[in-house]
């Protein structure tokens, strides 16, 4: 059995899946967001960040991380702010010793859809039908942090 954890940081919020893979399936355990504070200064937040990760952690002694990989679109200091948050869950990883892994969004919708471009809504029902949920996750964001940890899943496998 490997327990995987999903994390995607922002500065504001940051986004979590766990999910325990044994030999007959795939199971989530949790999935959902911390915040940071409002309106206080980037070293604090990334502080906040950490004491979380540091938390999600020691809760589910994950086997494996994986962490969205970071791309740049036309706002260069948000893109900066990011990485630095997820440096901070890379450190955290790294220091407790968890493997980590690390997919493109695109990489992510094509290995659960079959389409690398496509939709929330169509994320969510392939998420849904892959782990038998009665609906689909809720909010949007949560069947991104779902298929990404299953892609921790699939790597485990062939490994």
């Amino acid at each position: 059995m490997s327990i995987i954890l999903w994390i995607d940081p922002w500065t504001t919020t940051v986004w979590f899946a766990v999910l325990r893979k044994d030999w007959v399936k795939n199971e989530i355990i949790d999935y959902w967001i911390f915040k940071t504070t409002p309106k206080i200064e980037l070293k604090y937040k990334l502080l906040e960040i950490w004491n979380d990760i540091k938390i999600i952690i020691n809760k589910y002694s994950p086997d494996l991380i994986v962490v969205e990989k970071l791309y740049f679109t036309t706002n260069v200091k948000t893109g900066i702010d990011v990485a630095q948050a997820r440096g901070v869950v890379l450190y955290e990883a790294i220091k407790s010793n968890i493997d980590i892994l690390e997919y493109t969004p695109l990489q992510v919708k094509k290995a659960i859809t079959w389409n690398g471009k496509a939709n929330k809504l169509q994320l969510q029902t392939a998420i849904k039908i892959l782990f038998w949920l009665g609906s689909i996750p809720k909010p949007d964001d949560a069947a991104d942090a779902i298929g990404l940890a299953y892609m921790g899943c699939l790597e485990i496998t062939s490994l």
